[in-house]
């Protein structure tokens, strides 16, 4: 199991490939996740509740594609691809079942009910959602919860944009927003474990994000 910095210095030792520091999100975005998509390799198979931003995400080759390379030069090999491509879609499944297993559920005000990625914030996150909003926002409307696994996870566009909000800026926008209705009110919630405290220069940057804003 190595990680993304780790297999970098794998392929600058054994093939003498070097890469900048600042290129391991753009080997992960463009390498890893397409190998993982094509279940070349599995996350975290240690650990598969390991939240999404932690520092220990780790990639492993799956035995089913080690066992089909091991064997490149060997007779038959064609035909044994072939049955691996046809094994690939069930292997998919079973691998996408065990990372929804360990999703954190989450009912929203209304009733609805969503799934975020596993640990991290998103544990903080839940409890705002089911806890802070049924106590302090009664009769709010979650407009946007933010997700390190998929940012968009809820997002009401069309009533933000309605409100005057555009998004544009997803990695600008706070973790959680509500609104309430009868007040005309938006409510914005940070799970500290992501940005920490709303000091001056998140507020300034809250406030020209949501300068437009036709609610207070």
């Amino acid at each position: 199991m190595l990680r993304t910095v780790e297999i970098m210095a794998w392929v600058r030792n054994h093939f003498e490939k070097g890469y900048a520091a600042n290129t391991r999100e753009t080997i992960r975005r463009f390498t890893l996740h397409q190998f993982a998509a094509a279940l070349l390799i599995v996350q975290n198979p240690d650990q598969p509740d390991r939240p999404i931003n932690s520092p220990n995400w780790c990639y492993q080759i799956s035995s089913a594609a080690l066992a089909l390379l091991r064997t490149v030069r060997e007779p038959g090999f064609d035909q044994r691809v072939q049955s691996y491509l046809t094994e690939i879609p069930g292997l998919r499944q079973q691998y996408s079942r065990a990372r929804e297993m360990n999703r954190i559920p989450v009912t929203l005000p209304t009733g609805g009910a969503i799934t975020l990625s596993p640990g991290g914030q998103n544990i903080l996150l839940k409890q705002m959602i089911e806890e802070f909003c049924s106590r302090f926002t009664p009769g709010g409307q979650v407009l946007y919860i933010g997700d390190a696994d998929d940012k968009y996870v809820v997002l009401e566009a069309e009533t933000l944009k309605r409100l005057g909000i555009v998004v544009q800026q997803r990695g600008k926008l706070p973790d959680l927003i509500v609104y309430l209705p009868d007040q005309n009110w938006i409510v914005l919630l940070e799970a500290t474990s992501s940005h920490g405290p709303v000091d001056a220069t998140r507020h300034q940057e809250l406030s020209a994000l949501f300068r437009d804003s036709q609610a207070a």
